[in-house]
């Protein structure tokens, strides 16, 4: 009886609506409510916050030029890190004089060169600066303790057994391992070590890299995000909005990401291809100055 009644004042309803219209007008059944962004892509949604609108419009597609899909990583440190780092002065003979100013990065570099730890820049410093600049190939070496000279001390120090420390977890499948403290990343299977390690930029102070285990839940070869209206090729979201991917400038800057792990074209490419949806990404430290 009462499914009746209810039955009867919707018929009631649309009949007055139907009324109401103009002659010749069409009534239609209004639309229904927007679903929820988790509704828009199921299945792609990590708990926490989603930071970007990426996930739930359709992706903007990046198509690189045939000149920037072509770079790849050079073996040679130059290749790899060529950075100006510091602007350099020139003497009275105009040879390239040694850097009379400390680095962001004095301190480490001190400590790695076995100098005295102090902060300052001295001409015994500058000098032992040059010299391993000189060796490794980093370009101009005048002794300037700056990002791109720490950033290869890092690598050196983690490239036969990134995971000496244990930080990232032991696993029969991939693992995609982010050490955020040393601004490095690879990929491990068991103790194999598939990719890397290679240098990387994380989140800034205000945008970190979220810490702790995820999955690569979406791939988009030629991204662009919706949210910078910049180019990310070969992204990997693993959280929210922030993924893997490379960019064309260089990584080896003070100040981090907008929260992405950025990668250099080549390495990113190559993460593209070890990498599959799925895979654990797992992220711990964090990132100097951030």
């Amino acid at each position: 009886m009462i499914r009746g009644i209810v039955a009867a004042r919707r018929v009631a309803v649309a009949l007055v609506a139907a009324a109401l219209l103009p002659a010749g007008a069409v009534w239609a059944a209004p639309e229904p409510p927007a679903p929820a962004a988790a509704e828009l892509v199921p299945g792609v949604y990590q708990s926490g916050p989603v930071d970007t609108p990426d996930q739930v419009l359709a992706p903007q597609v990046y198509q690189p030029s045939m000149a920037e899909d072509a770079l790849e990583p050079s073996d040679a440190p130059e290749g790899a890190y060529a950075l100006v780092e510091y602007v350099p002065l020139e003497d009275a003979v105009g040879r390239v004089a040694c850097s009379a100013q400390a680095g962001p990065y004095q301190r480490e570099v001190e400590g790695w060169l076995k100098l005295t730890v102090d902060g300052e820049q001295s001409a015994a410093d500058c000098e032992a600066i040059r010299a391993f600049q000189t060796q490794h190939g980093i370009k101009p070496a005048i002794g300037f303790a700056g990002p791109v000279t720490w950033a290869h001390m890092q690598f050196l120090a983690a490239r036969e057994n990134p995971n000496a420390a244990g930080k990232c977890p032991v696993r029969t499948g991939r693992v995609a391992c982010v050490d955020l403290d040393r601004q490095l990343t690879w990929v491990q299977q068991g103790e194999k070590v598939l990719f890397g390690p290679v240098p990387m930029r994380s989140g800034r102070a205000g945008y970190p890299t979220r810490t702790g285990s995820h999955k690569i839940y979406w791939r988009h070869k030629n991204h662009v995000s919706t949210l910078y209206n910049t180019p990310m090729p070969y992204a990997q979201f693993f959280s929210g909005g922030q993924a893997f991917h490379a960019v064309y400038d260089t990584i080896h800057t003070t100040v981090g990401s907008m929260g992405c792990v950025n990668l250099r074209l080549g390495d990113a490419r190559e993460l593209w291809n070890v990498l599959r949806a799925g895979d654990e990404v797992y992220v711990w430290g964090r990132r100097p100055g951030a």
